[in-house]
């Protein structure tokens, strides 16, 4: 199996982007790629994130029923449950690394879930945090 490998909720905002073909593309090619390998990793708190965004502040929002089932779907990557621990983790991280919390809840989470590559439009490009590596799967190849 490859190593595992974190979604941030951009790319997977990007699954339901109409307004942006390209972006959408390559967002359904890794999602489906990861799918297929068993490696794709997502936290609760990238799901809930996805639910809001994508049926509430999207530019073309879908509906309730269609965003529950894109996060039925989720569940069935590994998903790194946000504890007590990882949010305290988080935290620390926010100083040490001058992060938002909630950008340091995903670095947290991605590496609770052992992943080496954190899939984000978000976080710069190349960026490590220990053993994980950001990647922007949107950059010119």
């Amino acid at each position: 199996m490859k190593a595992p490998a974190f979604f941030d909720t951009n790319v997977l905002v990007y699954l339901f982007a109409n307004e942006e073909p390209e972006k959408q593309r390559m967002a359904e090619r890794l999602y489906m790629k990861r799918c297929e390998d068993g490696s794709g990793v997502v936290s609760t708190q990238v799901m809930q994130e996805f639910y809001s965004v994508a049926t509430a502040t999207m530019k073309r929002v879908i509906h309730a029923s269609t965003g529950r089932l894109a996060v039925q779907e989720f569940t069935m990557q590994h998903v790194v449950q946000m504890t007590p621990s990882l949010v305290l983790k988080a935290i620390d991280r926010t100083v040490a690394d001058q992060l938002a919390i909630w950008d340091a809840l995903i670095v947290e989470a991605a590496l609770a879930g052992g992943c080496r590559t954190l899939y984000s439009e978000d976080f710069q490009h190349g960026r490590a945090f220990g053993p994980l590596r950001v990647v922007n799967p949107f950059l010119p190849a």
